[in-house]
């Protein structure tokens, strides 16, 4: 093989022109004979038998050569473009251009990896959430705990109101006639949850124990039942029980059942450190969040579309493996929502196009900051760090991931590091 030349042709686009020589091509014709010949059956022949100067005499010279191209023009492909030193993203088209047993010369336009700037990175500005715990926060999330540890009682003192969950029979009617699917019997609604439509649950509120009445409402135009879309309808109700959560004390007693703790106080002083901890959580990964924008904005550079659709298919792929873990595929997932693979695809493009210029913004920051240089002990210590995290032994994990690959990712990681570090807080 050999690169006869190389030339850049528009933005981001390569045109080479590849000479593989004959040798090398007549022992990948060869090669297709081998595997072909089993199944073509020539008269005198046995089947499997037949020679290859009799095939071609019948067939065509050139009856192997579509198969053998195609064996041959990945690798000649990819050690053209090691040759040219390109960074290749995609492979936009290729043609053959002379083929025959003195060899074969193909032409193929390439993507590459886009020339782009960035400055002003450092010193960014950023406003962090707060991460100030105060006794409101403290008291919410130990009601949210009451709450998971309430228990149900029936309320017979009162009328129904917001927060109760009532238990209903009910039927519906448009013009007088029952529709399908507005029917059920002890059916457990929430009162203010929101799951019927609008008006229907407000008016529930005030009934008491036993009450049969009617509600008017109306279905709202954008109804997922065209039928039953804009239009009013009554519905017969009968009230059977109201029902309402009631909460455990906060005293000692409960906080020993949901925590290793004893007394009150030390349990709020627990949820007091576990918000907190959140709290910053949060707000660190609401400052990434404004930088990686800000990064994404100060990028400049033509980028091929065929980077965003790499990973998009990309995405694509890890979101089917998520799936089959879970003893799903991805047609059966679009059956069930609904969807096509196309509409998927769509949904990541805003996503992929966020991952793709930060990647590009931060191996461009790396470059200039001289992060590129990555030491054999820093080396190390990110295989350590992916054994450890991922469970393996850390020679498959070597042998997994390309040291020249996760050296790059180092470096991009640096480089976040680095913008992350000189960011300027706002408070």
């Amino acid at each position: 093989m050999s690169l006869k030349s190389a030339n850049c042709v528009e933005t981001n686009k390569h045109e080479l022109v590849v000479e593989v020589d004959g040798k090398t091509f007549t022992d990948a014709v060869n090669s297709v004979y081998r595997k072909e010949v089993k199944k073509i059956s020539i008269p005198g022949f046995r089947k499997g038998k037949a020679p290859k100067a009799i095939i071609e005499k019948m067939y065509g010279e050139g009856v192997f050569y579509d198969d053998a191209i195609q064996n041959i023009y990945p690798t000649a492909l990819a050690d053209a473009v090691e040759e040219a030193k390109l960074d290749v993203v995609a492979v936009d088209d290729v043609s053959v251009e002379e083929v025959g047993k003195d060899g074969l010369t193909f032409k193929a336009v390439v993507v590459v990896k886009p020339e782009v700037e960035i400055s002003d990175y450092e010193g960014i500005q950023v406003t962090p959430k707060s991460t100030e715990v105060t006794e409101e926060l403290v008291n919410e999330e130990i009601d949210k705990q009451r709450d998971r540890n309430s228990r149900l009682v029936t309320v017979e003192d009162r009328p129904a109101q917001d927060g109760d969950i009532t238990v209903i029979d009910f039927e519906g009617f448009v013009d007088g006639e029952a529709f399908e699917g507005g029917r059920a019997e002890n059916f457990n609604l929430t009162l203010g949850s929101g799951q019927f439509i609008p008006g229907f649950e407000e008016q529930i509120v005030g009934k008491n124990t036993g009450d049969e009445f009617t509600i008017k409402v109306t279905f709202p135009e954008d109804y997922q039942v065209d039928e039953l879309a804009g239009k009013e309808s009554e519905f017969k109700i009968k009230l059977h029980e109201i029902k309402t959560k009631e909460l455990p004390e906060l005293d000692n007693d409960f906080v020993m059942d949901v925590s290793d703790k004893e007394t009150v106080e030390e349990y709020k002083a627990q949820v007091t450190d576990e918000l907190a901890e959140k709290l910053q959580k949060e707000s660190d990964a609401d400052v990434e969040n404004q930088l990686v924008t800000k990064l994404c904005e100060l990028l400049k550079g033509e980028i091929p579309e065929a980077m965003y659709d790499n990973k998009v298919n990309d995405m694509m792929r890890e979101f089917d493996m998520r799936l089959r873990s879970q003893g799903l595929d991805m047609n059966t997932y679009l059956q069930y929502m609904g969807m096509d693979a196309e509409a998927v695809k769509n949904s990541y493009k805003p996503e992929a196009e966020k991952r793709v210029k930060l990647r590009l913004a931060l191996e461009k920051i790396a470059q200039q900051e001289g992060f590129t240089d990555v030491s054999d002990e820093d080396l190390e210590a990110e295989y350590s760090r992916l054994a450890e995290t991922y469970k393996m032994d850390i020679d498959k994990v070597k042998a997994a991931i390309a040291a020249d690959e996760l050296k790059k990712d180092i470096a991009v990681e640096k480089a976040m590091d680095f913008v992350k570090e000189s960011a300027i807080a706002n408070n």
